[in-house]
């Protein structure tokens, strides 16, 4: 589970089976406390969702604040970890 706002959001494109995916970056930004003192977190995430997932996210407006669930993948030729949405509902 993760809070973030869209930073980037791709256009809505079709995988070569029809099924509708997005590409988004994600960024989240909070203040929690760690050994007793509050630290302020940011981080950048790309995320990716697929079917009517990302059809209903190709709607939202960029800066959006929601909670977003999945998963986190590396890709075969990535270095960096990517969240595939499962869901996701306004925070």
């Amino acid at each position: 589970m993760l809070t973030a706002s869209v930073a980037e959001l791709g256009a809505l494109r079709y995988t070569p089976a029809g099924l509708p995916a997005i590409d988004l970056k994600l960024e989240h930004e909070s203040t929690l406390l760690e050994a007793g003192k509050a630290r302020q977190v940011k981080a950048a995430l790309r995320a990716v969702a697929f079917g009517a997932i990302a059809e209903r996210l190709a709607t939202q407006s960029m800066g959006s604040l929601w909670r977003f669930q999945g998963f986190l993948a590396t890709p075969g030729n990535g270095k960096h970890p990517v969240l595939h949405i499962q869901d996701f509902q306004q925070d």
